[in-house]
């Protein structure tokens, strides 16, 4: 193979490469191989002219013109890190504790409500059922407990259904909807509706309120749409199987569970042990260790690679410990003294949390009377369960349970385990409510189903009763959920630079948010991958070996670290090479710890303009202009007479004073102001080139527009909106082409990479695809002719794939020939061609991650050729997308 050139000509990155011949025979007359000398001039011709279409249609040349204009009158500035990093933990630290506070008044209403009630036994009380609400009978009558419950679209709620005024309570499947508990539950929590409202009158921003009761029943605002149960018309849903309970009902734990595996436990028996031994893992959570031992005559570690230790109760560890139980068989006697020994040997020996007693299951059907004497361990609370009917050695595991504070329960039915495996929690929960502890919690980030899986955290506290007579009693824990998008919103973005981004991990090391953590298997798709909320830092800062970075914020400390990274974009199709510093903090108050990335280079430097307040709303309101839908200029959130406003609509309110209590970030806004001002001409100079019908006659550019560091576009169609080629460039459905709030454009970010001035070309992925076939170019703008000059901006035009190649094709009909007679050219005839050859051009974008190819017209030879580059691309993890054109 030969004739392979890279050329660079005019800053336009493209590659040209000709193959002539594959194992080509000798060629004789006028079959041979073409010049690098013409390959050089196609090249120079091609690249020249698609740069001068490119600088032309962009406007690239005025942008740099006009950025240079208030050089002088502009401050560059190098970013602090560690300030940066210091002042978002402040402003996330003051967004936590607004929601705390709402759950604290929630705490505070349940206490005082539950006081003020008095127990009946035969209440009678019609309140709304989740799973009944809105549902009549075959005449046409509301059922009972599911009466006209009015639901209107919200969009603060992702346009679900809601009622602002009322909760509903949901009741699990396995209780009775009117049980007396239950019935006085709701009755004295319904005293919860008015401060469910107060608060989110007070905060706007506040999303799911609820309440899970210690009884079972769970109530939550605003009251949403009914909750319907699956195939088998079961609702699963139990609030007192979820973290946000568990960790706030109790403190960490470490824990043993004993299985008896005897030949006594054969059948049912050992079915329901199964079960209960899945029960007790599901009231674990990330802060508990836990190991799991089978006996009978002797000892089995369910995992046995975990001998003799304790491993952390997240959800991939009591997954695969679940599959290990469905190996268990029961088969010889049980003697229960070793395995004792071991456990508490294991307790005694490791340990991993800071709780002051450690605890332990021992679910047995048989229990050796003559060890009962040696069964009182001060430090060790003993939760046994019988698993079985039968009695008779009841009253022995009851003394034992009390003699180490803890609590005997007998399981005779898989329909028992749920409730008999909860009462523990009761026990667990005691010292917290002796000593009247409302501990704060906070879980790690899980997928909400309710609002399409946008991602939350939880914070929860305990709710105790402060009756003289239930001193000690848990009567449940109240929550509300924190959307992990206001903490997107607290992100200074325009600080951060191009390839900059911050990121918040749990004190477990589990992401709470991050660029990189993405919890659904394919965007838009309604699966969750399985282990998404225990994603850990190291997962995705994989460069850091050591986890220097992550045990450094795991521990709450406040510092510095760098490092060369390899960072992905466009979902992972793409690698830039860069060089980040990291800063970080922990955020007062929670468990959690705040990082900032800045990558070296233009990514650690910003600049400040300044122009007049009117001249820049004036140019910020045209018809032309967007700001970054998920960025915020102005708090519009905070209350609820501000919640109809664009942000632009805001920014005028705001800089003119006739909203002065709307929080805006005044640092922000100026710099957008100085944008729009600076990029305005662009306007008119688009304007021009659409109105002169000589320019452009081939409609091949459709689409000119700009970016600002600021998150200011501007676009102009060339031609109609609906004859455009691809439809969703810079829409909201175009997540990789617009401003997002964890990353800037695509485009924009290829083209800050290279030299200011050259031009980036690439297809969009999904264009070939869905056949919109166009070319992006796109180049950056920078303020300085320094290399420590940030990138203000960046420029660029969508222009059809069909164009791009009658450029390259009339480029290629050109030769050396002093008399203008071309020997050979990509316009040869392919009978003129030797045989088996093949003339391609292959265009590459700098990372070479996509290629276009224009092969000639045989159909052997392009399948050949395509099979050849598509081994080729796969080896080096590359996309193939061939495009043909028609002769």
């Amino acid at each position: 193979m030969e004739g392979i050139c890279r050329i660079q000509i005019s800053h336009t990155l493209l590659l040209l490469w000709i193959f002539i011949g594959w194992n080509v025979p000798p060629v004789v007359g006028s079959q041979q191989g073409i010049p690098l000398s013409v390959v050089k001039l196609w090249a120079s011709a091609f690249g020249g002219e698609i740069k001068s279409i490119s600088a032309k249609y962009s406007g690239s040349q005025l942008l740099q013109k006009k950025y240079k204009e208030p050089e002088k009158s502009v401050r560059v500035e190098e970013i602090d890190g560690v300030k940066l990093v210091k002042n978002l933990a402040v402003k996330m630290e003051e967004m936590f504790q607004r929601k705390a506070e709402a759950t604290r008044r929630l705490v505070e209403a349940a206490e005082e409500a539950h006081h003020q009630h008095e127990e009946n036994p035969d209440l009678q009380y019609e309140y709304f059922n989740a799973v009944l609400i809105n549902e009549v009978d075959e005449e046409g009558n509301n059922v009972e407990l599911g009466g006209e419950f009015i639901l209107e679209p919200n969009d603060h709620f992702n346009n679900l259904s809601v009622n602002l005024s009322l909760s509903v309570v949901q009741v699990p499947t396995n209780m009775y909807n009117k049980d007396p508990d239950i019935v006085n539950g709701v009755y004295w929590s319904e005293a919860l509706n008015k401060v469910f409202v107060e608060n989110f009158e007070r905060d706007p921003t506040l999303i799911w309120q609820y309440f899970g009761s210690a009884k079972g029943f769970f109530r939550q605002y605003p009251g949403k749409i009914k909750w319907h149960p699956d195939e088998h018309g079961v609702i699963g849903f139990d609030c007192r199987n979820r973290k946000w309970y568990i960790q706030a009902a109790t403190s960490p734990k470490d824990v043993v569970i004993l299985v008896d595996v005897s030949g006594s436990m054969k059948g049912l028996r050992l079915t329901i042990a199964r079960q209960t031994v899945s029960s007790i893992l599901d009231t674990l959570g990330d802060d508990d260790f836990f190991n799991i031992i089978a006996y009978n005559q002797e000892i089995h570690y369910v995992e046995p690679c975990l001998n003799g230790t304790l491993v952390r109760a997240d959800t991939t560890n009591k997954d695969h410990f679940r599959e290990h139980l469905d190996k268990l068989f029961a088969k010889g006697i049980g003697l229960l003294g070793e395995a004792l020994s071991e456990a508490f040997t294991i307790l005694n020996d490791v340990s991993f949390t800071a709780v002051t007693s450690v605890f332990f299951f021992c679910i047995a059907y048989l229990v050796i009377s003559d060890l009962l004497s040696c069964l009182f361990f001060a430090q060790v609370r003993i939760f046994p369960y019988l698993i079985g009917r039968e009695s008779a050695f009841a009253d022995n595991l009851k003394w034992m349970a009390c003699a180490n504070k803890g609590y005997f329960s007998q399981i005779s039915t898989l329909a028992d385990v749920q409730e008999n495996v909860m009462r523990y929690l009761h026990v667990m929960s005691r010292p917290k409510v002796i000593d009247h502890e409302h501990d704060t919690v906070w879980t790690e980030a899980y997928a909400d189903s309710a609002t399409f899986f946008n991602l939350m955290t939880i914070i929860s506290l305990c709710v105790f009763s402060s009756l003289s007579k239930n001193q000690g009693i848990l009567l449940g824990v109240a929550g509300t959920d924190i959307p992990l998008q206001e903490l997107m919103k607290l992100i200074p973005k325009h600080m951060l630079g191009i390839h900059g981004y911050a990121f918040a991990i749990t004190n477990n090391g589990y992401i709470l948010t991050h660029p990189d953590l993405r919890p659904l298997y394919q965007e838009g798709q309604r699966r969750r991958k399985p282990y998404y909320s225990s994603v850990d830092l190291s997962e995705v800062e994989w460069e850091d070996k050591d986890d220097i970075l992550r045990n450094a914020m795991v521990n709450r400390r406040t510092g510095t670290f760098s490092m060369e990274v390899k960072r992905t974009v466009d979902r992972g199709r793409r690698v830039l090479k860069m060089h980040n510093d990291y800063y970080y903090t922990d955020i007062k108050g929670t468990p959690f710890s705040v990082g900032v990335a800045l990558s070296r280079g233009h990514g650690k430097y910003f600049f400040r303009g300044n122009v007049s307040t009117d001249s820049g709303l004036r140019d910020l309101e045209q018809p032309d202009v967007a700001l970054a839908d998920e960025w915020t200029y102005c708090n519009t959130e905070e209350k609820h007479e501000h919640r109809h406003l664009t942000q632009i609509q805001a920014i005028k309110l705001f800089m003119t004073g006739r909203r002065p209590h709307l929080k805006c970030d005044r640092e922000l806004i100026q710099e957008v102001l100085f944008d729009a001002v600076v990029t305005a001409p662009l306007k008119s100079y688009w304007n021009s080139l659409a109105l002169n019908k000589s320019e452009n006659p081939e409609k091949g550019v459709e689409i000119a527009f700009l970016g600002t560091r600021t998150g200011l576009s501007r676009t102009n169609l060339f031609v109609p909106t609906d004859q455009l080629s691809n439809q969703d460039f810079l829409t909201a459905e175009d997540k990789e082409g617009v401003f997002n709030a964890d990353h800037f454009p695509l485009w924009y970010k290829r083209a800050a990479e290279q030299v200011p001035g050259t031009f980036v070309y690439s297809i969009p992925f999904s264009t070939a695809l869905e056949n919109k076939s166009v070319v992006l170019a796109s180049t950056a703008i920078q303020l300085l002719d320094d290399r420590k000059s940030p990138i203000v901006a960046a420029v660029g035009i969508q222009m059809k794939l069909e164009y791009f190649q009658r450029k390259f094709w009339t480029a290629c009909r050109q030769c050396t020939a002093l008399d203008g007679k071309c020997i050979i050219s990509c316009d040869s005839e392919v009978r003129q061609l030797p045989s088996h050859s093949f003339y391609i051009c292959i265009k590459f974008c700098f990372d070479f991650s996509y290629i276009v190819v224009f092969p000639p017209y045989r159909t052997s030879t392009v399948t050949s050729l395509t099979t050849m580059a598509s081994f080729l691309l796969q080896r080096n993890s590359l996309r193939y997308s061939p495009h043909f054109c028609s002769q």
